[in-house]
């Protein structure tokens, strides 16, 4: 059965949306220095060291506007400064084959960015992928001292950033329609005749 149109046709509407100024895409590495003292390891038992990261905030620290020329016409853009927070945990696999969560810390870095995000809108950063890899890491051992280890940790970051405001749009739009409804499959089988045995039966008179 086919769904019926909805009365009224065409009609001017006011809609609220978000209204998207600029959108990049892009990817930002930090390299991070990150020490962590061990207890009851020796550097022996240390064979390889690894990490995971995960980001906290985004906060937009300030914006400054530049003058651009973008074929053949001037424009201000904005010079947006971007302070990430995020959080990266190490683990050490030991030579038995064990591995252990030994440390999390938390680290901030800033990243500048050209957008169209004059004041009033949001930048907002989406991470479409993260992580993270050990590059370089030493282990220290020295008398009556807790073992540490000295790890040179790169961060890569794949982001999404957006400048929007709310807006509120006035369009001319027909109204949606239902669709037809699916029909459902039959719940209760056909009868069904079981095979049967012509030779042995029945048997034919001679």
């Amino acid at each position: 059965m086919q769904a019926k149109s909805l009365s009224g046709g065409q009609e001017l509407l006011c809609i609220n949306t978000t209204k998207v100024y600029d959108w990049i895409i892009n990817e930002a590495t930090f390299d991070i220095p990150v020490c962590v003292e061990l207890e009851d390891t020796d550097c022996d038992e240390v064979d390889t060291v690894s990490c995971e990261v995960e980001p906290l905030k985004a906060v937009v620290l300030s914006r400054q506007d530049r003058e651009f020329i973008i074929d053949g016409t001037p424009i201000t853009l904005q010079l947006v400064t971007i302070q990430k927070t995020f959080e990266v945990t190490i683990f050490v696999t030991k030579t038995n084959g064990a591995t252990c969560q030994v440390d999390t810390q938390t680290f901030t870095r800033c990243e500048q960015v050209i957008l169209c995000a004059p004041e009033g809108t949001k930048v907002k950063v989406d991470y479409t992928d993260v992580d993270c890899f050990v590059c370089v890491f030493e282990c220290k051992s020295t008398e009556g001292c807790p073992l540490s280890l000295d790890l040179g940790v790169t961060v890569r970051l794949c982001q999404s950033i957006q400048s929007t405001f709310p807006v509120t749009l006035e369009l001319v739009a027909e109204f949606c329609q239902p669709r037809d409804i699916l029909p459902f499959n039959p719940t209760c089988p056909a009868p069904v005749i079981p095979l049967q045995c012509p030779v042995l039966f029945p048997t034919t008179a001679e």
